[in-house]
């Protein structure tokens, strides 16, 4: 289990994985806040996960380069200082520590391999699953992991439209009802660059780091420090 760091709780026996029902929250977290923490306490009461494997992507295919603004090391370190006080939550290196494309399925085959008899839950929003279609091996992906889809006000999928693309989708949801928070990342980190406090958007380990490290900060041209 080199590429993760699972709560100490969770890895018990000789098959520890055996029978645990196991959250994979994934995401740029760039940087990780405060609803991050809140969607994933909410999705592992709902689901009764013993863990959540918070787990950075390393190079978002869906992103561009200048869209990721820390390192990986900075987002992984601050991801670890985020979640310190839950021994719920842990850091999952599955995405960064392997070469690209980092696709999520790929991610997803190396965690089912690492945990062999769980039950893995892979957590999304609701506009992940109306985007889930253009996502690489989609059908795939929907065998490696349940989707542990977080409901939104007004929004209804369309599952015929998703069944005709991944069949057997609708069978491989389990719905979260969480609190809808209006917090970005990237506006977080643009109120950073503008010098406007972020206390209580981001765990207070997490702007500690961030000031240590001068992340999101903008140098005398503009560019980011990061």
């Amino acid at each position: 289990m080199g590429r993760l760091s699972l709560a100490a709780s969770a890895v018990r026996g000789a098959n520890p994985a055996r029978g645990k029902r196991i959250g994979i929250f994934g995401g740029t977290f760039d940087p990780p806040h405060v609803g991050h923490l809140i969607l994933a306490e909410t999705s592992a009461s709902s689901l009764a996960l013993d863990c959540v494997l918070f787990t950075p992507a390393a190079d978002p295919p869906h992103k561009s380069a200048s869209d990721v603004r820390a390192s990986a090391p900075h987002r992984a370190a601050m991801v670890e200082r985020a979640i310190a006080d839950n021994d719920r939550f842990a850091l999952c290196r599955a995405d960064l520590d392997r070469p690209g494309p980092h696709y999520t399925v790929d991610m997803l085959r190396l965690v089912r391999a690492d945990y062999p008899g769980a039950d893995l839950f892979f957590l999304i929003g609701g506009d992940s699953l109306r985007d889930l279609p253009t996502w690489s091996r989609p059908a795939e992906l929907i065998t490696l992991a349940t989707l542990g889809v977080m409901r939104r006000p007004g929004y209804t999928p369309n599952f015929d439209d998703l069944e005709r693309h991944i069949p057997g989708i609708r069978e491989r949801i389990a719905w979260i009802d969480a609190p809808l928070i209006e917090l970005s990342a990237s506006h977080i980190a643009a109120q950073i660059a503008a010098g406007v406090s972020v206390r209580y958007q981001l765990p207070d380990a997490v702007c500690a780091y961030v000031e240590e490290h001068h992340l999101y900060r903008r140098s005398d041209d503009g560019r980011d420090e990061s």
